[in-house]
């Protein structure tokens, strides 16, 4: 039987708007800005390692169960 999944993934965190910060080498407040390329995008590197995952549970469960396959 084919084996279907429901995979949720949390929003990437760096977004562009300033955000108030603390710089913990100086101990004082700060503003972080992300500046650079965001790719709001991960399905095409989510999707490998989903199913690299999803690959390694079946692999653990069948060598726990030798008589499974």
């Amino acid at each position: 039987m084919p084996i279907t999944l429901r995979v949720a993934i949390k929003p990437t965190p760096s977004i562009a708007k300033e955000q108030n910060s603390v710089d913990m080498s100086k101990m004082q407040n700060d503003v972080l800005s992300i500046h650079g390329r965001h790719d709001p995008c991960i399905v095409p590197r989510a999707v490998p390692c989903v199913e690299s995952a999803v690959n390694i549970a079946l692999l653990a469960n069948m060598l726990d169960y030798p008589n499974f396959c």
